[in-house]
């Protein structure tokens, strides 16, 4: 069927168009033009007084819907899908945290039948750890995490097809050789729950580390070791030109003096907003009751309130608070779409409105609530 979105304003690559149209056909986008008459045939969408803007990339999320990634199951996968969709989520990545690798080698068998499916929104698998610092592990991690074995995780990739993210921290023996060979498979490489300092990144980036999970979480800053003082994994990724990071901008995790500094710093074309989302994102909290944790003003934490163990944003939340931190409405779009599409490696087809792209399409209204969400040209939410 041909669709055709007019009146809205429309975010492109080149920037924005005022009240153009977007026409769709099947899964592509047609044409993107600040023409707005309406086409005889096409099923017309008015979005006058919204915004016409590219579906988010969820290139960092553990769960939603009340499932977990981590259980394996085609149940879980789709119904987490079906939890962030609304929200603007047109491309996912699963994150599975640190696990045995028998559980991760289910993850993935999981997610290539998900993928095989057509028009799937799950584009590859995120392995977070389980090579992780033991001491930025965090509690949820503290028993799964592991030293670096060169057999299993060249095994898990030699066999599937699927891996397309794997976080470590790059200070472990072998953590490098890991990176090295991760990278040549097209697999990209992030630090995350990490010590490392300025040798450490350099070392790191060099070897393949070309992007900082969660950055200024699970990663030291500036400090002192008895009367001296280092730089930490914050400071050494600034000074690193090309490596890339990514927020989490649900309002909590970070401050919006730093989410500004980062911004200001790396620049929308090497920044990314991710959710980390739990299992207990996107519903009513009410089938939550894990002890070890609560639900507190918008975030889980550690039941002792000691420390944050994870998000519960969805991607519309991440741009909202961008904004309200005083960083352009394009700049957060890119952030969260074209800049996470082109660092996972789906940039030639996702993340932007443009001519033979997926046509991956939200409206937004002026409040930045979804109001409609295409996944490859498929309606998959709407209140218009």
């Amino acid at each position: 069927m041909l669709t055709q979105i007019i009146n809205g304003r429309i975010y492109t690559p080149q920037g924005w168009l005022n009240e153009g149209s977007v026409l769709m056909r099947d899964d592509k986008i047609l044409e993107v033009t600040n023409c707005d008459l309406a086409l005889i045939g096409a099923r017309l969408i008015d979005a006058r007084g919204m915004y016409i803007v590219p579906g988010f990339i969820s290139m960092h999320v553990h769960g939603g819907g009340g499932h977990d990634f981590t259980e394996c199951t085609e149940e879980a996968f789709q119904a987490i899908v079906d939890a962030h969709t609304p929200h603007g989520s047109t491309t996912i990545f699963p994150t599975i945290s640190s696990s045995p690798f028998d559980k991760l080698h289910q993850a993935a068998q999981i997610c290539e039948k998900m993928m095989a499916q057509p028009g799937s929104p799950i584009m590859g698998l995120h392995i977070e750890g389980p090579y992780l610092s033991p001491k930025m592990a965090g509690e949820q991690f503290a028993d799964q995490i592991k030293p670096i074995e060169e057999k299993e995780y060249r095994e898990l990739v030699e066999q599937t097809h699927c891996i397309r993210r794997w976080d470590a921290a790059p200070e472990l023996p072998g953590a490098l050789e890991f990176a090295r060979f991760v990278s040549s498979h097209d697999i990209l490489a992030a630090v995350s729950h990490t010590e490392a300092e300025y040798d450490d990144i350099k070392k790191a980036f060099e070897a393949g580390f070309t992007h900082a999970a969660h950055f200024y979480n699970a990663m030291p800053g500036f400090h002192k070791r008895r009367e001296y003082k280092y730089e930490g994994t914050v400071e050494s990724v600034y000074l690193t030109d090309g490596m890339s990071i990514e927020l989490i901008a649900d309002g909590i995790h970070l401050p919006s003096t730093i989410l500004r500094l980062a911004y200001k710093l790396k620049g929308a074309d090497q920044t990314c907003l991710v959710t980390d989302a739990l299992s207990c994102t996107a519903t009513d909290g009410s089938s939550f009751n894990d002890p070890r944790y609560i639900i507190e003003n918008g975030v889980c934490k550690l039941a002792n309130r000691s420390a944050l163990a994870g998000s519960i944003a969805t991607s519309d939340v991440l741009v909202r608070t961008m904004v309200k931190a005083g960083i352009p409405l394009g700049d957060a779009l890119r952030m969260a779409s074209e800049t996470p599409a082109r660092i996972m490696g789906v940039g030639d087809r996702k993340g932007a409105l443009q001519k033979d792209m997926d046509a991956d399409i939200l409206i937004m209204d002026k409040q930045l609530n979804v109001r409609a969400v295409w996944q490859m040209g498929d309606l998959k939410y709407t209140t218009l």
